[in-house]
């Protein structure tokens, strides 16, 4: 699936509502009015009424203005928790990240009260279309989890598997990757690869199939694979890429978008809705696409 793909495909879907925390900022709200242009979606956007209500009309042409509601927040902080209880009390569907800090965001998140907390690791799944490679790949996890164990990781593999099925890869192929494509004592990455890889085939991950280690080059490319011998049906057909630490995705995830100029969507996955949480410093079709990626998991 092109990301262009999923924008239709989240216009099939039930109209969601999007609660936008701190909304105002140029690149979400252009994100907001193509997302209603595209015919996907319904916005409570919380932050400062007089801001956004002379910001709103530059950007959202007057036939979706309906589809907008301004909520008022004295601060960045009361927009964060606003959003959050919004989601809560099922009054939306996806929380999207605006002007605000992440810090702030994930502590109303975090809340125990009116959180949006399962139980379960909150990951940061990517979904990528990468220029001159036929497929999309998802990176998991560059932005949350900063050295997983394996338990940790078990949960980030889930909540990329559920993310892939919404987009329509049923069975995704999933390669936990390290430096090298062999079990190695002295790389914890290898070993931990390696434990996965029998936990999917003794069923303990489910709906995926596992196989690590793997060094990025064979897990994406199958001349690359055939090149070292590796026999597996997740050398050169990874579907779903998963980083040893946050520093490994961080720059994987950079490095596909600025060297291969890969489009991207990213949520995080986990809580009890999707959480569109872009960097302030993404681009508006990035939180586009990354919007059409929550709708789609909301559906899974």
């Amino acid at each position: 699936m092109k990301l262009q793909s999923l924008i239709t495909k989240a216009t099939q879907f039930p109209e969601a509502t999007i609660a936008v925390a701190a909304a105002e900022d140029e690149e979400v709200l252009k994100a907001v009015a193509q997302a209603l242009q595209a015919g996907f979606g319904r916005f409570i956007l919380y932050g400062d009424e007089s801001v956004l209500s002379r910001l709103v009309p530059e950007y959202v042409q007057d036939e979706n203005r309906d589809a907008i509601r301004i909520v008022h927040a004295s601060t960045k902080e009361e927009s964060a928790h606003m959003a959050v209880k919004a989601v809560h009390g099922k009054e939306a569907s996806v929380l999207m990240k605006g002007n605000v800090p992440t810090a702030t965001i994930l502590k109303a998140v975090l809340n125990k009260e009116y959180g949006l907390r399962t139980g379960r690791v909150l990951s940061h799944v990517a979904l990528f279309d990468v220029p001159h490679y036929g497929r999309p790949i998802l990176v998991t996890d560059a932005a949350m989890n900063i050295a997983p164990d394996l338990q940790q990781k078990t949960e980030i593999i889930m909540n990329a598997v559920q993310v892939a099925k919404a987009i329509g890869i049923h069975t995704p192929k999933v390669a936990p990757l390290a430096a090298v494509e062999v079990v190695n004592p002295a790389m914890p990455a290898t070993i931990d690869a390696a434990a996965l890889s029998l936990m999917n085939q003794r069923g303990q991950l489910k709906d995926c199939i596992v196989d690590g280690p793997l060094a990025l080059d064979n897990a994406i490319s199958v001349e690359s694979a055939q090149h070292k011998g590796i026999e597996s049906s997740v050398a050169g057909h990874a579907d779903i890429l998963v980083v040893p630490n946050i520093e490994t995705g961080n720059v994987l995830y950079k490095s596909l978008v600025y060297f291969a100029r890969a489009q991207v969507g990213a949520i995080i996955a986990g809580a009890k809705a999707p959480i569109v949480l872009t960097s302030r410093a993404d681009s508006a079709e990035s939180k586009l696409y990354s919007l059409a990626l929550a709708i789609c998991a909301t559906n899974e």
